[in-house]
């Protein structure tokens, strides 16, 4: 089951106005129609749009190439202005936006500046964190800084068991970042943000649920979440990720005993019309699985948002994805249409 908080979720209906509420009827509209007719088409902006900060990150996961320092792109850092300039063109249809991609978005030392530069443009905001750089100074500037979500990593609640996963990671110091970040919101009597573990099942952890469960409840955090993870791999399975809980798995097994996505692959993606990710130096890619920016949509620093979102490139890749979404790679290993969010 999809996992909903009231509070949440009035917070986020609150930075509607009548032209983003308009703007993602059009968008909306357009996709169904899409999907009746098999043509690809195109309205309104964007509602949700992910700023990657930067690349760089502190930890080595394995299923994650900035954690394994496989790109083939440069590494970098978003630049304030930039991404001011990019807001100011987006806010008046822009609903959510989202500080991740990949790296660690703390490593910015921008970062909190341009949240809080959103925040002001009416955008509900939310990042994804490792959480070891919450100082009680950093946890403060977050709390100040308006950001509505907060997602924080953990996925072990023991050391042995989280560095299998977040390699070159400290527990305690994702413990003592969150309970800062608990009293930050306290003490300052702020609704936000909203505060959640995610807690990415895979093998090495998945006897670990209800103590998860149990800390996240003396911390106080404001929810525990599941997550599913994302195996590139998946055939074979190297680092012996995929859970035995099914529940808790994106693949299945078919009668030969060969794993497959248990999303079905259709040619149908929400997401490519609702959303999209520009990365630290202003590629315009699909969505958060094109994490080595392959499929080139535009350049920010060159065109503008809207030339873009428009252009020929992105009406290709949608019809391509309309007419056979197991041919391009970065679908074929994707969760659409997947209950990815588990209790």
């Amino acid at each position: 089951m999809l996992y909903v908080n009231w509070t949440d979720s009035v917070n986020l209906l609150s930075k509607l106005t009548f032209r983003k509420l308009w703007n993602a009827a059009r968008v909306y509209g357009s996709f169904q129609i899409t999907r009746l007719t098999g043509k690809p088409i195109q309205w309104g902006m964007p509602i949700s749009v992910s700023f990657e900060p930067t690349t760089s990150c502190n930890l080595r996961c394995p299923e994650c190439p900035s954690g394994l320092r496989a790109f083939t792109r440069p590494t970098g850092m978003l630049n304030n202005d930039f991404f001011s300039r990019t807001i100011n063109d987006l806010h008046k249809d822009l609903l959510y936006l989202i500080f991740y991609f990949q790296g660690e978005p703390y490593l910015n030392p921008d970062f909190l500046k341009m949240v809080q530069f959103a925040h002001q443009k009416g955008i509900y905001t939310a990042t994804s964190t490792n959480a070891h750089y919450l100082t009680d100074e950093k946890a403060r500037e977050t709390v100040e800084s308006g950001l509505d979500r907060l997602i924080i990593s953990i996925d072990g609640t023991t050391q042995d068991v989280y560095e299998q996963y977040r390699v070159g990671g400290q527990l305690n110091k994702v413990l003592e970042g969150t309970q800062r970040i608990v009293y930050w919101k306290k003490k300052l009597k702020s609704r936000t943000p909203f505060i959640f573990f995610q807690f990415l099942v895979v093998k090495p952890n998945e006897h670990q649920l209800d103590d998860i469960r149990k800390i996240g409840k003396e911390i106080g955090v404001d929810q525990v979440r599941f997550k599913t993870a994302q195996v590139y791999d998946y055939e074979n399975d190297p680092h012996q990720l995929i859970p035995t809980i099914d529940k808790y798995s994106r693949y299945k097994q078919d009668a030969a005993g060969n794993r497959q996505v248990k999303s079905g692959l259709r040619n149908q993606c929400w997401k490519l019309w609702h959303a999209n990710v520009i990365t630290w130096d202003g590629l315009v890619v699909p969505c958060c699985f094109d994490k080595d920016a392959t499929h080139r949509l535009g350049n920010l620093q060159t065109q503008s948002f809207r030339e873009i979102w428009q252009s020929e490139a992105y009406r290709d890749f949608r019809n391509q994805l309309t007419n056979g979404r197991k041919n391009i790679d970065i679908c074929s290993n994707c969760s659409e249409g997947l209950k990815v969010w588990e209790q």
